[in-house]
């Protein structure tokens, strides 16, 4: 019988991490799930301890990483993701996607193992090229409030490439764009949870901006997929994986209300600073190289993400964005 394949996915916790950390576990992959739970619950994997092909370990990834005996993937994940986490932690988002990628890559070398890095595409700022391919460059601004984020997932990109080509390292570079599903925090600052929340709450919907601003919104199982074909493919370049279905977050709005059944109002307020006016993936690439395309439609996934929210105990629709400060010692 074949050995396992070795895996370490960092950011396991998180809502990304934790549901890649599921598709892994049941592709019989042995699973190393790092995070040191910043922005990251252990109630997400949980589940997966009592597996003899999952192991959990509480680690800081921009410190030295040490992992025992042959690995032969890594899905470097680890990153706050949302506003609210890195527009409160500017310094370890930015800490996270250059000394975090830079030991993940380090021990790739170690281990002969291939590297896949989770970009995003916030890389593209508020675009000028619409929809998004993978030869745009971005509009991005680096000294303001999203730049940390931006800035650190386009480093990531960089030093990954550079490792690639300097090296001959195995590498491989994922766009992300919206994506959500079950495991999402209610009050992370992304719309689609924030929506969800406040209708849960039976507080009207607040729309930053005039609402004409779009998303194209990708469901969490499509996602999963696209970067498991992905990492098992020989593309080196950046590929987005997203939904093209493209909204307005006015129209989103009205979704949201009629999914949920409540009869809020809509209201409006300023649109925060650099905040990208469109947003729609091009995925041909991904349709050509990966054979991949979103089988899920917003009709579906949004029911089942509202079924899981609906789900929760009535006291975490009121609880604000989670945080560890006390495992985490902040420079």
């Amino acid at each position: 019988m074949a050995a396992r394949k070795k895996i370490l996915i960092t950011g396991a916790a998180g809502f990304l991490g934790s549901h890649l950390c599921d598709f892994y576990v049941k592709k019989d992959f042995h699973v190393i799930a790092m995070d040191n739970l910043i922005t990251g619950r252990l109630e997400n994997i949980e589940h997966l301890f009592p597996l003899d092909n999952f192991e959990f370990c509480n680690h800081d990834v921009t410190n030295f990483i040490h992992v025992t005996g042959k690995l032969d993937y890594i899905l470097h994940f680890a990153s706050p993701a949302s506003p609210i986490d890195y527009l409160k932690i500017p310094i370890q988002t930015l800490k996270v996607g250059s000394l975090g990628i830079h030991n993940c890559l380090g021990l790739a070398k170690a281990k002969n193992a291939r590297l896949l890095v989770a970009s995003t595409s916030e890389v593209y700022g508020d675009p000028e090229v619409h929809p998004q391919t993978e030869s745009y460059w971005g509009h991005v601004n680096p000294v303001g409030p999203r730049g940390v984020y931006d800035e650190a997932k386009r480093f990531q990109e960089a030093i990954t490439m550079a490792y690639h080509t300097f090296h001959g390292l195995e590498t491989r570079i994922v766009r992300i764009f919206n994506t959500y599903g079950p495991r999402m925090r209610l009050n992370d600052g992304r719309v689609l949870p924030a929506f969800i929340g406040q209708a849960l709450r039976g507080e009207d919907l607040t729309i930053f901006g005039d609402g004409s601003q779009t998303r194209s919104f990708c469901y969490v199982d499509d996602l999963v997929e696209g970067i498991y074909r992905l990492l098992l493919s020989d593309c080196t370049e950046p590929v987005n994986i997203g939904n093209p279905s493209e909204i307005s977050i006015g129209d989103f709005a009205e979704e949201i209300i009629k999914l949920t059944g409540t009869d809020q109002k809509v209201i409006y307020k300023d649109l925060p600073v650099d905040d990208p006016k469109q947003r729609q993936p091009d995925i041909t690439k991904a349709k050509v190289l990966l054979n991949w395309e979103p089988q899920i439609d917003r009709e579906e996934g949004l029911k089942r993400t509202h079924a899981y929210f609906k789900s929760l105990p009535k006291d975490e629709l009121t609880t604000t964005a989670h945080y560890n400060f006390d495992k985490y010692i902040i420079r």
